[in-house]
């Protein structure tokens, strides 16, 4: 390829990064609010937080982005940017999906943790914010890991707009060379190594909160060595 096309590239690979970083921002605030408001005590934030997941759950975020950059514009009488439009799109669609993945992981913390909050006296917010979610935020990095690949796969659908991603741009860059083989296999190799490259960032992120609860097994002995049943004590006496 000549310098002008991979810098076509280049142009695109930034722009599918910017769109990934807002959007896993927004996902990422739209997955703790709605998450948390999943196990709220009053059953109407529940119900709430229940109806906007199924929403965002069933409906296809291709047809999400055309609705917020095509049907939105209609009913409020103004348009979005296509990066505001994809970032909009793409962080409540898969801010949805996240929610489950916080109701989870709260649900999961064992209830005699919550007990003992109430019996310190602990405010609603000091149990969720001393107890909980310490707890809970751990459990959250690998399903978290998987939907940001996810998420990272979906800026690609953004390309419907007319957006310079790296999926537009590496189309362009097909025309021009009339060579498809070539060119999405280098679009392949740039998304897998993103991807990698998140992974890796998501591991070294869950290593460090759970060292901060004391998760982290001591340096030298792994998991299973953890589990076996010498090590624990569970049926040391069937030597």
């Amino acid at each position: 390829m000549t310098s002008g096309l991979w810098e076509l590239v280049l142009k695109g690979i930034w722009v599918t990064v910017q769109l990934l970083v807002l959007s896993a921002l927004l996902a990422a605030a739209v997955s703790f609010v709605v998450g948390i408001a999943r196990v709220h005590r009053l059953w109407i934030v529940r119900f709430l937080a229940g109806f906007y997941t199924e929403v965002f759950r069933g409906t296809s975020a291709l047809i999400m982005i055309f609705w917020v950059f095509f049907v939105l514009p209609l009913a409020f009488g103004w348009q979005l940017v296509p990066l505001w439009a994809g970032t909009l799109a793409l962080g409540l669609t898969y801010g949805a999906y996240g929610s489950e993945i916080v109701r989870g992981a709260l649900n999961s913390v064992d209830p005699a943790q919550v007990e003992g909050g109430i019996a310190l006296s602990f405010t609603p917010w000091q149990r969720l914010r001393l107890i909980l979610l310490p707890q809970a935020v751990p459990e959250m990095i690998p399903p978290f890991s998987n939907l940001l690949i996810e998420l990272l796969k979906g800026t690609a659908l953004v390309s419907v707009m007319g957006m310079g991603d790296l999926a537009f741009s590496g189309n362009l860059v097909r025309l021009a060379l009339q060579e498809s083989a070539e060119i999405y296999t280098y679009i392949l190799l740039i998304y897998f190594v993103i991807a990698f490259l998140l992974t890796r960032l998501m591991r070294g992120l869950e290593k460090r909160l759970k060292a901060g609860i004391g998760e982290v097994p001591e340096k030298g002995v792994s998991q299973a060595e953890l589990h076996r049943p010498e090590t624990t004590g569970v049926g040391g006496g069937a030597a």
